[in-house]
């Protein structure tokens, strides 16, 4: 003789696989009130509740209020620098780029960002030496500094535009010049 179903069981998982369903479909809301209903109109299918709170829990992580994971890599806080510089939150993209100089003190990229964001803001005596320095760091930038529009106001001051027009070497290509000349 088989065992006996109940009928609240069969309608119970009916219920549960209509809501799996819409998970699969991503309709998060559905799903979730589908499966509450599986925990309210069955309480003694039991052993179905522990299955359906594991798919609550993703249907109210997913619908809920999504939270962008803060950027923890070098490429990821770029990355945040630019697109918070793009909108025109020069203190959000400051903090990033302050986080990549504090993890990477020779990244000329970010110097070169720290440069662009300052100008922006009208802090130009702040702006000069994080251009200085990326330059250092990288004399392409030299280049990237005579032609980009977010810095014009700093090629207005005549010294800055003398020192951008002249070759400028840091104190690593000296030595290696140094030492070129040395083994000749």
């Amino acid at each position: 003789m088989p065992p006996l179903v109940r009928t609240t069981y069969i309608e119970a998982v009916a219920l549960y696989e209509k809501g799996l369903q819409a998970l699969q479909a991503h309709e998060f809301r559905q799903a979730a009130d589908l499966l509450r209903s599986v925990l309210t109109n069955y309480p003694d299918e039991k052993e179905l509740h522990e299955r359906v709170q594991l798919y609550l829990n993703v249907c109210d992580r997913q619908s809920g209020p999504q939270r962008e994971a803060a950027p923890s890599s070098v490429q990821e806080k770029l990355y945040a620098a630019t697109l918070a510089l793009n909108a025109g939150e020069y203190a959000q993209a400051l903090g990033h780029i302050g986080e990549v100089i504090g993890d990477e003190p020779f990244n000329d990229h970010a110097h070169y960002m720290r440069a662009v964001v300052l100008t922006l803001r009208g802090e130009l005596p702040e702006a000069v030496p994080s251009l200085l320095r990326s330059i250092e760091l990288n004399p392409e930038n030299r280049g990237l500094a005579r032609q980009d529009p977010d810095l014009e106001p700093l090629r207005r001051d005549e010294g800055l535009r003398q020192i951008l027009d002249t070759a400028f070497t840091s104190p690593r290509q000296e030595r290696r010049r140094g030492a070129a000349r040395t083994r000749r």
